[in-house]
């Protein structure tokens, strides 16, 4: 504790505003456990950058500590790319003080003689990743903590390719940070090196969401009634355009979620992976009849999307539901249109569901799998420049289309997914009716997620002890069932846990964990990069013989979740 306190009273001196000092001297007054939390580490970059709650300290998101990453990230620019004129782009959310933070970045950059690009008001995280390399761009920002709760913010770094910052430049750029002390943080605007932008980038990218998510020449648009939610997010600046650009015409949006509000003051998370957020977005779907919901996230990079199913309910797909119907879709486009050729691939990652790379086998197509998050699936189309990327997504309802987006991008994925229920609707079939013919023709995929939650310093050596359980202590049976073999991301094995046998895993490092029996049960283990959180991903399959039978199927798999979880000690 003396030390967390000689820390936070760095925080009373005059390199701090006013402001700051009265936060902190109020609590080492009054609030310890609180200072501690606040000081006990540093903020990291996750799998999604930095992101945490805002406030005074090293462990929040503040003034200091994002003039201090953009201090590093100015150092690294400046000694790593050799061009007479760096740039870089910004935009930011809905959040609170997600203007603020992204002026004082850019005040940061310019300080640093860098020139800066601010999106003069909110927009979606995939326009910011288009705009790095529209606008030629040496990197991009985006003040952002996705679908945190109210009181998160977040901070994202785009290189060069549109995508996020991957090995070697996020340890780079880390180092950089890490070398820093706070005095060192060039405040001092340029403001003749910021320039504001908005509509013009707004048109282009618009137009690109369109011709990326609008594939078939022939479908009837104005046929497709769809109900859309915002969740107060920024996709209200983008999707409603890109819909009405694509020629859908029966568009309802839930009015009482359409502003920006950092609050997100009618859900509990704005989270469309969670069927309480799109409440009233279904309601209002059931009430005019409509065919497709559509939800976005408050940075529009994931969507949910709730369908009819075979009685005529709203059903919310899950992320690896909705990214095997839409890369079905994309592979029969292309193949329809003569484009495969062995030179194409699609992209997942290791918690997503294997169907995807078992629809993507059918068409001849191979799926590149790689860590989580959609930084891995925008590095695959940088490595692999000879191959062309259809597309890609990963089980957190986020999903890809082509590479003109580098991320998850929820403009064009609201586009391809309307496309596939319009097409389907003209043809007498559904969305919900193409997913369950992909499970007849390769098998009925179950999957379930569990987070627990564990906040704080005792939250985050708890998470580490369970992790450490799992690695050191395998499971050996789940439901019956032999585990075949566990897959250590972190020690880079895969060992088969019946004959002992062990093989190496080529790539990057991460505390995963994946187990796996000869069936093709799965269950994953993985701290969150984003909050305080240990996620828990579980994948069972069976054959489906017919439509008919679907409902019937889908209650034994998720009989068989609940007994593993059980057996686990999870519930």
């Amino acid at each position: 504790m003396n030390d967390i306190l000689e820390k936070a009273k760095q925080w009373l001196t005059p390199i701090f505003d006013a402001e700051t000092q009265t936060e902190i001297q109020e609590l080492i007054t009054n609030n310890p456990d609180d200072l501690a939390d606040r000081f006990y580490k540093d903020m990291e970059f996750g799998t999604g950058g930095m992101r945490g709650t805002m406030g005074a300290g090293t462990n929040r998101i503040n003034k200091y500590t994002l003039g201090r990453a953009t201090q590093g990230l100015s150092n690294y620019l400046i000694e790593n790319v050799d061009k007479e004129q760096l740039s870089v782009v910004i935009a930011y959310d809905c959040r609170h003080n997600s203007k603020k933070f992204a002026k004082v970045v850019a005040d940061v950059l310019s300080a640093n003689n860098i020139k800066v690009f601010l999106f003069e008001d909110l927009r979606p995280t995939p326009e910011l990743s288009f705009a790095v390399r529209h606008l030629d761009c040496d990197a991009g920002i985006v003040l952002t903590a996705s679908h945190n709760p109210p009181e998160y913010n977040g901070y994202k770094v785009y290189w060069a390719d549109g995508g996020q910052i991957v090995p070697p430049n996020d340890s780079g750029i880390i180092n950089k940070v890490n070398a820093l002390e706070f005095s060192e943080i060039n405040f001092d605007a340029n403001e003749e090196l910021i320039e504001m932008i908005g509509a013009d980038v707004d048109k282009v990218f618009i137009e690109n969401s369109v011709k990326n998510g609008s594939l078939s020449p022939n479908i009837d648009r104005k046929n497709l009634k769809i109900v859309f939610t915002s969740l107060h997010g920024t996709s209200i600046m983008s999707v409603p355009d890109a819909l009405s650009e694509a020629g859908y015409t029966d568009v309802h949006i839930v009015e009482e979620q359409r502003k920006p509000d950092g609050d997100f003051p009618t859900v509990k998370s704005p989270n469309p992976e969670e069927p309480e957020a799109l409440e009233m977005a279904t309601n209002l779907a059931n009430e005019i009849g409509a065919d497709i919901v559509i939800g976005t996230d408050p940075d529009c990079d994931r969507l949910g999307v709730a369908v009819r199913d075979m009685d005529g309910s709203m059903k919310l797909m899950n992320g690896n539901q909705t990214m095997v119907v839409m890369t079905d879709f994309l592979l029969r486009k292309w193949k329809e249109e003569g484009k495969l050729n062995g030179k194409q691939f699609v992209g997942s990652t290791i918690v997503s569901t294997e169907l995807v790379n078992d629809v993507a086998a059918s068409f001849g197509v191979g799926t590149k799998v790689g860590l989580t998050g959609f930084k891995w699936i925008a590095k695959m189309v940088k490595d692999f420049p000879e191959l062309n990327f259809i597309g890609g997504g990963e089980e957190s309802f986020g999903y890809m289309v082509g590479d003109f987006v580098r991320d998850k991008d929820a403009v064009t994925a609201t586009l391809l997914a309307c496309e596939v229920a319009a097409l389907a609707k003209q043809n007498g079939s559904s969305f919900y009716k193409e997913l369950l013919d992909i499970y007849v023709r390769e098998s009925f995929y179950k999957e379930h997620l569990i987070s627990i939650t564990k906040k704080g310093m005792d939250g985050a050596a708890e998470i580490q002890q369970m992790l450490s359980d799992m690695r050191n202590n395998p499971i050996t049976e789940v439901d019956g069932e032999k585990i075949e073999s566990l897959c250590d991301y972190q020690a880079s094995t895969k060992k088969n846990l019946i004959t002992g046998d062990v093989t190496e895993i080529d790539m990057p490092k991460s505390n995963v964990l994946i187990y796996q029996t000869a069936s093709g049960t799965r269950i994953a283990a993985r701290p969150s990069g984003t909050e305080p959180k240990i996620k828990f991903y579980f994948s069972v399959n069976a054959p489906l013989d017919a439509a008919e039978n679907a409902e019937k199927v889908e209650a034994e798999l998720d009989a068989k979740i609940q007994r593993i979880i059980k057996e686990m000690k999870l519930n």
